[in-house]
């Protein structure tokens, strides 16, 4: 080789090095200060913040009627029913307020088919059910048999006058009048009813146009098992040639012609919390979500929400179920879940109703429907449907900064647990949240101001990932520092350090890729329709590093990462679910004061590491890459530091009581039950034993609830067990006081065998029930004991052999209907082979035996002692309802197995 060519490359590569020793020493006189670092964490934060409320906090403006129009939606009309419906106070299944209730929308229904459009069809009817069970035995209803009669349902049918088709392919639009019996239910539901009388009035002055009908179901016993929208699916085309129906001062035809077998497609309203967005949060037709997508005003819709709800992490469940697993219908569920802390509490009321929430279903299911009915592509599609030529896909649904985007997949998505990353250590924020039930007067002591939650959790699982990420830094600098000295062996000990931090920075920032693509690997096999986030946090900031900071020259030596390329590589991925991560935050914090199904099973600080384990992963997963820029920075004090503070302050506010766990507004949920039982009870002329019975389902003992119940003699503890057939009372106060007024002995109900015989060896046993005035109970059947029951009234089987499932060995009956519903039922049980052949003559020990059918009924009804407990409870206490919890005045009864 001439020496002139050697020299010159010789020459060319000096100025390289130079170039490199150079940068470095720009680079220790440049390198990132505590200021910009804690600018950018401001600046994410803060991003995040801003583009929630954007997302969900970002309402329309409310319509009067005369901003509205005759074809629009207001929402000042929806909010006068929403209004009376409130001022009935609870309405549950069986109470006189519930019958106003149905009196009231039947008559705004009367209003609007007689303004409608005159080329329009508006049919109306009261739909009274016979009895009816209902038999789903998926998620919440697993080992449950749902007995329901005496419901009224209003039904508004719109169809064009002169297109007989359209009443052969209907859209259902549904939603339940009643409540629990411990609320209002301004957002459970009486906001739905009032849109959907709303959006009846605006579609019957559109329906001229329509190809399709639409029907307005407005069910009752939602609340009792999702009994309305059962029956009428299973019996409203059984009415056919009935007499009419009169109710009240409302007359109602029968049904000349089965609506529901007319019915392709549903939409159910809902609320899990008050106000906010109404979100579509479960969507089962990919047509429909395009179409949502393209006309509605104010789309939101998130597929993550269906994730969690169908993984059964949140224990509640729509009618929505019932028209997709009994009808097989494809649909769109919506529902509310702002302040979810409120559901089923007193503090569902219309002062917390956003202005603008209404608005915004409103003005989305208007433009839908309106799009739906009238499209030529439903109504093919729905014949297809029905004749089952048409496979229907599953979708990605989500919308970003107000607009709604559909994905067409093959995927049947469900729900995946987040594996935590070896270099993220969520271990702090574990460790605070098994702590604050020992130095806070309440176990979660944020609900009220979830905002805490930033300093209690956020902080140390921050702090734990930056320790762990910074570990796995210093492990990669030993590596590369042996790299080095082999490839690099002419570099002084200070470049080659310099080299080496730029080097494990560039490392750390790219194991973000290797992290998000883990999570989008096991999101993509368990079929999770929320992996478009792993997608989005994957691509960007790796398109952003390819496109700033990598080189194919391997002579180029590393540079520190530039701040543009953190920026550039988190706006989308931040824009496409920092909103969804706070409100997903806020779900999980609103539920935890339900948590416990069986109220004391729980230990208190399981809600605190649901909370703490989901902060963390969070902040593991987001915080990836914004931590990488802090390893070399030479301020890590400093972050620790702040963190220490901000974790340290939020403490000392929760454990003080500065700022209260829980508010008039967003209250503890304690019940009180006056409890009448007789299960102890050989002797049928021995007096029952009477109690008041306190209990919780949030977290917690009762210390603080009793300061002002301390002349009411009650004694707490885990040996105050209730068995309330449906979930069991683990730890509670009990009082005898003054407990042997307000109920009579009339009001017991009656266990009785009416036969016991053993045929060809198999055991049958004859049981009568009688639950005297109570139209709600619940009852349990032994499933070790008992293989197979018949139940039957009067003359009628409701429940035939067979397909029974059970949980714990117990398989519940529960029963809610209306004022007429029956009170005395037959039950046949049929003996396991290898069941215990006990007879009644048997009665040494009997006490020890277990039970072999238990029985709760509710009277809804305060005694005087149960009305002075409530009275004297704290302003932050509310009862809380749900179909298996006792009223306030519960009689208890049970047959052992030696009958």
């Amino acid at each position: 080789m001439p020496r002139g060519q050697g020299s010159s490359v010789s020459t060319r590569e000096k100025p390289k090095v130079g170039q490199a020793i150079g940068s470095a020493e720009d680079n220790r006189k440049h390198r990132r200060g505590a200021y910009l670092l804690l600018g950018l964490l401001i600046v994410f934060l803060h991003g995040s913040w801003t583009l929630y409320n954007i997302q969900f906090g970002n309402l329309p403006l409310p319509l009067d009627a005369e901003q509205a129009g005759k074809r629009g939606f207001s929402e000042a009309s929806a909010l006068e029913h929403v209004k009376y419906l409130t001022g009935l106070g609870p309405h549950p299944v069986g109470s006189d307020s519930l019958e106003l209730a149905i009196q009231y929308v039947y008559a705004v229904a009367e209003k609007i088919k007689k303004t409608a459009h005159w080329e329009v069809d508006v049919q109306l009817e009261l739909f009274h059910t016979d009895i009816g069970a209902n038999r789903i035995s998926s998620g919440l209803f697993k080992g449950k048999t749902l007995l329901y009669s005496d419901l009224k349902h209003v039904l508004l049918r719109v169809t064009p006058k002169y297109l007989p088709e359209a009443e052969e392919n209907l859209i259902l639009v549904s939603s339940h009048v009643d409540t629990v019996s411990t609320t209002e239910g301004a957002g459970d539901c009486s906001s739905c009813v009032g849109v959907m009388l709303e959006l009846a009035r605006g579609v019957a002055q559109w329906g001229h146009g329509f190809k399709s009908g639409i029907l307005f179901l407005f069910n009752t016993g939602e609340e009792e098992g999702l009994d309305g929208a059962h029956s009428f699916i299973t019996q409203h085309f059984t009415m056919a040639g009935k007499t009419p129906y009169h109710y009240m001062s409302m007359k109602c035809t029968s049904v000349t012609h089965p609506w529901r077998n007319s019915v392709n497609f549903a939409i159910d309203l809902e609320a899990m919390g008050i106000s906010g967005k109404s979100t579509l949060f479960q969507g089962t037709d990919n047509w429909a979500l395009e179409s949502f997508a393209a006309v509605a005003k104010h789309p939101s819709a998130q597929v993550a929400s269906q994730d969690v709800f169908r993984s059964g992490a949140i224990k509640s469940a729509t009618d929505f179920q019932i028209y997709q697993e009994v009808a097989d219908l494809p649909g769109l569920d919506f529902a509310y879940t702002d302040t979810t802390s409120v559901y089923h509490t007193k503090n569902d009321k219309m002062r917390l109703l956003k202005p603008g929430s209404l608005q915004h279903i409103g003005d989305n299911m208007l433009a839908f429907l309106l799009h739906s009915a009238a499209s030529a592509k439903f109504l093919k599609d729905a014949q297809q449907r029905k004749q089952g030529n048409t496979e229907q896909d599953k979708a990605v649904f989500f919308d970003i900064l107000l607009k709604h985007y559909s994905v067409r997949t093959i995927a049947n998505f469900g729900f995946v647990k987040f594996i935590l990353q070896c270099t993220d250590f969520p271990l702090y924020a574990v460790v605070v949240a098994f702590g604050l039930p020992y130095i806070c007067q309440f176990p979660v002591p944020y609900v009220a101001n979830p905002w805490l939650i930033i300093g209690l959790f956020g902080s140390p699982a921050l702090l734990g990932a930056f320790i762990g990420q910074h570990i796995g830094f210093i492990l990669l600098k030993r590596h590369l520092r042996r790299v080095y000295s082999r490839t690099k062996p002419g570099i002084t000990l200070n470049m080659m350090e310099n080299l080496i931090d730029l080097e494990a920075e560039r490392w750390i920032f790219k194991s973000g890729f290797v992290q998000w693509l883990v999570v989008l690997i096991l999101g993509t096999y368990f079929k999770v329709g929320s992996s478009y986030i792993a997608l989005i946090w994957l691509v960007s900031p790796a398109f952003a590093y390819g496109f700033l900071e990598a080189t194919l020259s391997p002579v180029r030596l590393p540079k520190q990462l530039k701040v543009v390329t953190l920026v550039l590589g988190l706006a989308a991925p931040v824009v496409s679910s920092a909103g969804l991560a706070v409100r997903m935050a806020d779900v999980i914090v609103g539920s935890v004061v339900r948590l416990d199904r069986n109220p004391g099973g729980l230990p208190d600080w399981l809600g605190n590491v649901i909370v703490s384990v989901a902060i963390a992963v969070l902040v593991c997963f987001v915080f990836v890459y914004l931590i990488s820029y802090v390893h070399i920075s030479g301020d890590k004090k400093i972050l620790g530091l702040l963190l220490s503070i901000s974790f340290g302050l939020s403490l000392a506010l929760a454990s003080s009581g500065i700022v209260p766990a829980f508010t008039e507004d967003v209250a503890r949920t304690v019940n009180v039950v006056h409890v009448v039982d007789t299960t102890g009870i050989n002797d049928r002329n021995r007096e029952p034993l009477s109690y008041i019975s306190l209990f919780s389902n949030t977290p917690g003992k009762l210390r603080n609830e009793l300061v002002d119940l301390g002349d009411e003699e009650f004694s707490c503890g885990r040996n105050m067990t209730i068995d309330f057939v449906t979930f069991t009372m683990k730890y509670g106060c009990w009082s005898y006081k003054d407990s042997n007024t307000g109920w009579s002995s009339s009001e017991i109900p009656v266990l009785l065998v009416e036969s016991d015989s053993v045929t060809d060896g198999a055991r049958e046993t004859v049981i009568s029930v009688d639950t005297k005035s109570s139209t709600r109970w619940s009852l349990g059947i032994n499933k070790q004991e008992i293989d197979d029951f018949t139940v039957q009234v009067d003359s009628e089987k409701l429940v035939l052999l067979g397909d029974k499932s059970e949980i714990d060995g117990w398989h519940t009956i529960q029963f809610a209907g209306g004022k007429n519903s029956p009170t005395k039922f037959q039950l046949t049980l049929y003996w396991s082979s290898n069941a215990k052949q006990t007879s009644g003559r048997e009665t040494k020990g009997a006490a020890d035996l277990p039970f072999l059918v238990k029985l709760r009924t509710d009277v809804n009804r305060l005694t005087p002692q149960v009305a002075k407990v409530l009275e004297k409870l704290p302003k932050w206490c509310t009862p809380f309802g749900k179909s298996t919890s006792p009223y306030t005045l519960a009689f208890l009864t049970a047959l052992r197995v030696n009958i």
